[in-house]
């Protein structure tokens, strides 16, 4: 079975509603391409706000499922497309999460992954935001398959992958929004971008999954500071092998072809998920071993 993703690598504005319409015009355009599970970037309906604390961003935040599940359910069922919506999550007073709706091309919400892994460095202070996620790894059916999601620090973990895969994911989605400290590109620019793309392209070669990392472009902040995010949307199959990139400056819809065929080819040729040693595992679950 072959499925058609669509990555939707966006700019943002200060305004939500700008950010939400701009973000339906290009899944459509993604649809029309043949895409059909749509991805948007992390927090797609505003400015990374996460580069201050500041207790008025609190007002950003939204029901899951909600408004703009109902609104994005409705333009799924149109278009007959599955689509990745990350969004920021209010769960009652005091409680956040940076979480993403996962709605499937009849327009039926399927459920959220809340992301786990949340970071606190400068310009991403987000655990002034966001309470860590408590529903787990998880993977969907979706009509075109299943399919799992984290959300960019979560990238960086290979447990995360690797439960998402076990729960029968064939495609791994990761909306993100990851960039340069201007002051450090010209020194750390290609490490940090390599680094980052090489990350998530192991996990698709240890785990047998598609993978696909949705970024944002543009810069954001005050300036000559703020960030630059690297755009440089991407997916890959899974022996890893880059599939398609977005560039690192501009808006682009990155449309692909998943053959999910190979997910079996690939675990049977490379068997890593066969000759895991799953009795041996156990210090994992320890923060570390003095």
């Amino acid at each position: 079975m072959t499925v058609n993703i669509g990555l939707i690598q966006m700019s943002m504005a200060s305004d939500p509603a700008l950010n939400l319409g701009k973000a339906m015009s290009m899944i459509r355009q993604a649809a029309a391409s043949g895409a059909q599970i749509v991805c948007l970037p992390e927090l797609f309906k505003s400015l990374y706000f996460c580069q201050t604390e500041d207790h008025a961003h609190f007002n950003l935040a939204e029901k899951v499922p909600g408004p703009t599940t109902e609104r994005l359910g409705a333009l799924a069922r149109e278009l007959e497309v599955v689509l990745l919506a990350p969004l920021f999550e209010r769960r009652a007073p005091g409680v956040y999460h940076n979480t993403t709706a996962i709605i499937d091309a009849d327009g039926t919400y399927l459920g959220k992954y809340r992301k786990m892994h949340i970071p606190d460095d400068p310009l991403f202070q987000e655990k002034f935001y966001f309470t860590p996620g408590d529903l787990g790894f998880q993977a969907w059916d979706t009509r075109f398959g299943r399919i799992g999601v984290l959300i960019c620090w979560d990238q960086w973990y290979p447990e995360a992958a690797r439960l998402t895969a076990l729960h029968g994911a064939r495609i791994l989605f990761i909306p993100t929004a990851i960039g340069w400290h201007p002051g450090e590109k010209t020194e750390f620019g290609a490490t940090q971008h390599s680094m980052w793309e090489t990350i998530q392209r192991s996990h698709a070669i240890a785990n047998g999954v598609y993978l696909a990392a949705v970024n944002r472009a543009g810069h954001e902040g005050e300036r000559p500071g703020g960030i630059e995010f690297w755009g440089a949307s991407f997916a890959c199959d899974p022996a890893g092998t880059l599939l398609g990139r977005s560039p690192h400056d501009q808006e682009d819809i990155l449309t692909l072809s998943c053959d999910l065929q190979q997910v079996d080819t690939l675990r049977t040729q490379w068997p890593f998920l066969r000759d895991r040693r799953v009795d041996a595992y156990q210090d994992l679950t320890r923060r570390y071993l003095d």
